[in-house]
């Protein structure tokens, strides 16, 4: 220390604004790399729904034109026409995850939509707790989304991911979520 109080203000001066320099470009190096996804990635295996896209935007009704069940979560399954097999094996991996998530099923919900009416009442038989919805589902791709309790959609899976992936992401959320 006294070595430091030895050496010349001007060279103090240098010093600290050195030091704070190389502190800043550290800092915004780091933030730089975690924006990109380089070295700290987000744990998520979904990817996020951008632009954030609400229920109420998409005017989703069920085919009882009764509003969604409020305070859930929601699991949506969206073929984008006729529910071919690879929609069906969703809506079975769905149903699968529902009961792995034990206490927490309770919780979540989960619907198809825009079912065409000959697949709806089949897969109403097959699936009894599934939920028709429908709306303008021009803005939406292919494949299953979760949705949050206030309307919000959260994070798209297409139909080749696993639903290990959702029911991870699915347990994360319900186990961070205040609400639902």
């Amino acid at each position: 220390m006294r070595a430091f109080l030895n050496v010349h203000p001007r060279l103090q001066l240098l010093m600290i604004v050195g030091i704070s320099a190389v502190s800043l470009a550290g800092a915004w190096l780091l933030f730089q790399g975690a924006r990109d996804g380089g070295l700290w990635a987000t744990t998520n295996h979904g990817r996020f729904v951008q632009p954030p896209v609400t229920v109420e935007e998409l005017g989703i009704a069920s085919a009882t034109d009764e509003p969604l069940e409020a305070g859930k979560w929601w699991l949506w399954v969206v073929p984008q026409g006729p529910c071919d097999q690879t929609c069906r094996n969703a809506l079975y991996q769905l149903r699968q995850l529902h009961v792995l998530l034990n206490r927490d099923a309770a919780r979540v919900r989960r619907a198809l939509l825009g079912a065409q009416p000959a697949d709806a009442a089949e897969l109403t038989e097959t699936y009894p707790r599934l939920q028709m919805l429908s709306g303008n589902l021009s803005s939406l791709d292919r494949g299953i989304y979760i949705v949050d309790p206030l309307g919000n959609l959260v994070f798209y899976y297409t139909f080749d991911q696993g639903a290990d992936d959702i029911l991870d992401d699915l347990e994360r959320l319900l186990k961070v979520s205040q609400i639902g």
